[in-house]
């Protein structure tokens, strides 16, 4: 019985990943969280031989986000025995080869559907980790955590203060990471870049 630890912050998928994941006859999901910082210590207490990791999670009443990249390397230094899963819901950004630099044994986009999920799942606890192939696409270039947040908050129709509020930083700043985010991106515009995102499905301007 593969025994699966469930890191994501959207209630309704992560439900759905767990009955999924349940209906399996060799899959048993042995707990949940919201936020990767509390995964390290669900990993010491339930001991899972997997854990799916959502890339970025956020906490709603504090509105601070935490990054699954860190989390596996702090998880993978302390209890090496278990496996990780990088999910992100971000197709137009790559965190495939972070991913892979801090331990992670494999590499999934949510988009993929459940199937391919669960060969993943299958693969990886039989020692063979799965990447994506390489992303040619305009936006294989990585963000930055903050950028990521910026972008979502972008495609929500927000403004530069209103966004410097969020996230307690000044206006000067987030100029600056707008102006990194076009030259990554190749855009003249960040208006222009998030109508592209948005109708692409790219970007989910939704932050939970």
């Amino acid at each position: 019985m593969i025994r699966i630890l469930i890191v994501e912050d959207h209630g309704m998928l992560r439900d759905a990943l767990e009955s999924l994941l349940n209906a399996q006859d060799d899959m048993e999901v042995v707990g949940g969280t919201d936020s990767v910082a509390k995964a390290p210590e669900l990993c010491e207490k339930l001991n899972p031989d997997i854990v799916l990791m959502d890339i970025i999670t956020s906490n709603n009443s504090s509105g601070i986000y935490t990054n699954g990249i860190r989390c596996t390397t702090e998880i993978r230094r302390k209890l090496p025995d278990i496996k990780i899963v990088i999910m992100t819901g971000l197709p137009d950004i790559n965190f495939a080869e972070d991913a892979r630099k801090a331990g992670a044994h494999s590499f999934i986009k949510k988009d993929m559907g459940i199937d391919h999920l669960l060969f993943v799942i299958r693969s990886t606890m039989k020692g063979t980790g799965i990447y994506p192939g390489p992303d040619n696409s305009p936006f294989s270039n990585k963000f930055t955590e903050r950028e990521i947040v910026i972008i979502r908050l972008i495609c929500k129709g927000m403004g530069r203060g209103e966004m410097a509020k969020i996230l307690n930083i000044s206006e000067a700043m987030i100029k600056k990471q707008i102006t990194s985010i076009l030259n990554k991106t190749g855009f003249d515009s960040i208006g222009k870049f998030a109508i592209f995102a948005v109708s692409q499905g790219l970007v989910t301007p939704e932050i939970h």
